[in-house]
């Protein structure tokens, strides 16, 4: 099954206490204050995978505070898995071959995101130096990212990878054998390619090409080598390839293209001839397609996906579309997203949640209509679940009158009257918030906030008209589609004007840099993690691995290769107004970010350090573009709440196990100290 999938995620570690509370909570509060491990401890059991055959079971489980993968006979108890790797750090991503003799997953080192490619058989004896099989890494290069075209079915020891150790911003291709880790290189890019389709005969048909204008090409490669050009989106338009269809002479297709299209829909494209056909869009005409399924069994469609306030799926395969619909009867008013399938389709794993049901993983047998509950992430949660907080999507009107779809989540029993909020704007800014089950969300409603999380303009999923709405407004249209969410929740009474925090992620945390900067009368604090403070550090500074997107940056963000784009990067890059900041700020930094440098951080620490301002600092010396150990995420989660709650007037957790506020002291910055280093 091929699928497109999104996400940001927190994950961290700590104990439970329910009892510590400040003076600030109301005794007459029914509502417990609930621990930070119960929503941000290492899942018990997380990320299960079928094997092929559906002997074994995969999953994620912490060892020594780190998650690993562990594997179990079907009918065994999860307590008998065997571990299969010894991490220092959570790995990106895992999957298992297609004849289930490998697991091979991808990490890089210290969150530097140049990730490798590791094998391990869980078949194994012990290797030499752990109790676990030996774990191969299969692109052992340091500064080299790797990227997986294709894993190959017809000899699933073979797969198709993309190496960028000739020239950083470009990965040539190669084919990999992940029994000996030989490397054969298949072709040099030399022509600013960055994918490669490959058909049902696993021959590469198909190479997606972005030249130095912005735009994206797909090129049709013929028997000879050639490539022939034959369809094109401008700069700020998308599309996406997935796979060609069953009888391997139309490729499915993601697709803008075009005026009169301002939702992503999906086609059928003839390599032949470049003429695209429509398949499917919107049938409600609101927003974009988020993503197609197929099947690997019968090459074909199963169902496509679109999210308004919340997701829509339409099925092509009624078989499949009855089975979905069983579970949906068993498990209603739920959110059913399917995680795994077995190589024959007949076995899937499945998860059922809600914005404030805890999620729980089931297997289902498609012959026997069986359903079986497999584990539960996070089974500590469950005895809170009446304390948890419904995600409310809302709308409001932004400056110029544009409609901001949002999600607001209020704290339980409590009247929403005159409350503490916390915006928490998403990544991106090219992304989107989802509704459903978000930590973050729950863990500030229950200290007393309630917390906005708004889908600003710029935003994807709202179409193309939504999202170019965005281009040049970083920290104008864009900010004011935050503030004027605040104006909207003040207005109603819901929120106390002189209470409002603001705390985000990557561009979350330009956005409240920005805000604390152009809007200083509005914010009581802001948390910026890994946000951007100079824009021309920024652009001059990403990966070059990001090569291909540099002249979209340009085009959404402004361009310093113009007075006019100048002017426009330094009247939104919030370090040119450090001045205007007021209120208090913790910035949170990973010193190895390839995406947003340690010197985004370190030069608003200086600004502000200069002006006198109140600023706080946490740098870890062992992550990257946001968090991803949990004793280390933890102890942002805590320092965070700590800091907003003495702002906003809520209630918040004081105690913390003793290896977190170790290393919360470790990672704290003397703020006297900081320099910019060249």
């Amino acid at each position: 099954m091929k699928t497109l999938i999104y996400f940001l995620a927190f994950i961290c570690l700590f104990s439970v206490n329910v009892n510590s509370q400040t003076k600030s909570q109301k005794p007459e509060n029914p509502v417990p204050l609930i621990d930070r491990s119960i929503f941000f401890d290492n899942p018990e059991i997380e990320d299960g995978k079928l094997s092929p055959d559906g002997q074994y079971i995969s999953f994620m489980k912490s060892y020594n505070g780190i998650k690993n993968i562990w594997v179990k006979n079907f009918n065994e108890p999860f307590d008998k898995a065997r571990r299969l790797t010894n991490l220092e750090q959570p790995v990106g991503n895992y999957f298992w071959t297609d004849d289930g003799k490998y697991i091979l997953y991808v990490k890089d080192k210290g969150g530097n995101e140049n990730y490798n490619i590791y094998a391990v058989m869980p078949s194994a004896a012990k290797g030499n130096s752990h109790d676990i099989p030996d774990s191969r890494n299969l692109t052992p290069f340091d500064n080299v990212r790797v990227r997986i075209f294709m894993m190959s079915k017809k000899d699933p020891d073979i797969m198709m990878i993309g190496l960028n150790n000739r020239d950083p911003k470009w990965h040539d291709l190669f084919k990999l054998q992940i029994s000996s880790g030989k490397l054969t290189k298949i072709r040099e890019n030399k022509d600013r390619l960055t994918n490669w389709i490959f058909d049902w005969d696993e021959k590469p048909r198909i190479a997606v090409r972005n030249p130095e204008d912005g735009s994206t090409e797909l090129l049709n490669t013929d028997s000879d080598g050639k490539m022939n050009k034959i369809y094109t989106v401008s700069p700020l338009e998308y599309s996406y390839p997935y796979v060609f269809n069953k009888n391997n002479d139309q490729l499915y297709l993601e697709t803008n293209k075009g005026a009169e299209n301002n939702f992503i829909k999906l086609v059928l494209l003839d390599p032949k001839t470049g003429t695209a056909t429509d398949v499917e869009k919107d049938p409600q005409n609101r927003v974009d397609l988020r993503y197609a399924v197929f099947s690997d069994l019968r090459k074909d469609l199963i169902y496509t996906s679109y999210t308004d306030d919340k997701e829509r799926l339409y099925f092509k395969d009624k078989i499949f579309e009855t089975d979905y619909n069983l579970l949906k009867s068993r498990f209603p008013n739920t959110q059913i997203e399917i995680n795994s399938l077995t190589k024959d389709e007949k076995k899937w794993l499945f998860t059922v949640s809600g914005d404030a049901k805890v999620a729980t993983v089931y297997l289902f047998d498609r012959d026997s209509k069986q359903i079986t509950e497999q584990y539960t992430p996070r089974p500590k949660l469950k005895a809170y679940e009446a304390y948890l907080s419904p995600m409310q999507p809302i709308r409001y009107r932004s400056s110029d009158g544009l409609e901001i779809p949002a999600y607001l989540t209020l704290p339980k029993n409590v009247p929403p009257e005159k409350l503490p909020l916390l915006v928490f704007p998403h990544g991106g800014p090219w992304g989107r918030s989802y509704w459903g089950f978000n930590s973050v969300a729950q863990l500030f409603a229950n200290r007393g906030f309630a917390v906005l999380d708004p889908n600003f303009r710029g935003s994807t999923g709202y179409g193309k008209n939504f999202l170019d709405a965005g281009n040049l407004q970083w920290g104008k249209l864009i900010q004011d589609d935050i503030t004027w969410g605040i104006k909207h929740l003040v207005q109603q009474g819901i929120v106390d004007p002189k209470r409002v925090t603001i705390m985000g992620v990557s561009y979350g945390g330009y956005a409240t840099l920005a805000g604390l900067a152009f809007t200083p009368d509005v914010y009581a604090a802001g948390v910026d993690i890994v946000g951007p403070s100079n824009l021309f550090t920024l652009l001059n500074t990403i990966p070059p691995y990001w090569e291909a997107a540099r002249k979209m940056f340009e085009l959404r963000m402004g361009s310093e290769k113009t007075e006019e784009g100048k002017k426009i990067l330094k009247e939104a890059s919030p370090l040119f107004s450090a001045e205007k900041i007021k209120a208090p700020l913790l910035i949170i930094q990973g010193a190895n970010d390839p995406r947003v440098k340690k010197a985004e951080s370190d030069q608003i620490v200086i600004a502000l350090r200069n002006l006198n301002r109140t600023v706080q600092y946490i740098l870890a010396d062992d992550e990257g573009h946001g968090f991803d150990k949990p004793v280390n995420n933890m102890a942002m989660v805590a320092a965070a709440e700590k800091f907003l709650a003495q702002y906003a007037g809520t209630r918040y957790q004081q105690d913390m196990p003793e290896d977190v506020a170790k290393r919360l002291n470790e990672m704290t910055v003397a703020i006297e100290t900081v320099k910019l280093e060249k």
